[in-house]
């Protein structure tokens, strides 16, 4: 444990931002997977909604600094993608 004043000080806030970023992070996470299980059900409509959902967490994320912006703008990329395969063209 840190014995300086500043240090301690340094160690709560960063259990503080650790408490943070897990709950933005775990958040995101649950919101992609039930977009995967729409996906995976057959429904547009749905994984449409879901997908407006989980692109909001995600970047959310991202400007947060807790996701590197570049995985956000992948993984948005690629879930679009599979909700589009859902639509008839």
């Amino acid at each position: 444990m840190a014995h300086h004043k500043s240090a301690q000080k340094r160690a709560r806030q960063s259990l503080k931002r650790q408490a943070r970023n897990r709950s933005v992070l775990r958040r995101t996470r649950t919101v992609v997977k039930s977009l995967r299980e729409a996906i995976a059900s057959g429904d547009p409509a749905k994984a449409g909604e879901q997908l407006r959902q989980a692109e909001r967490e995600l970047r959310k994320a991202a400007s947060k600094g807790i996701l590197p912006k570049r995985r956000a703008d992948r993984s948005v990329s690629r879930l679009s993608k599979a909700v589009g395969k859902l639509t008839p063209a």
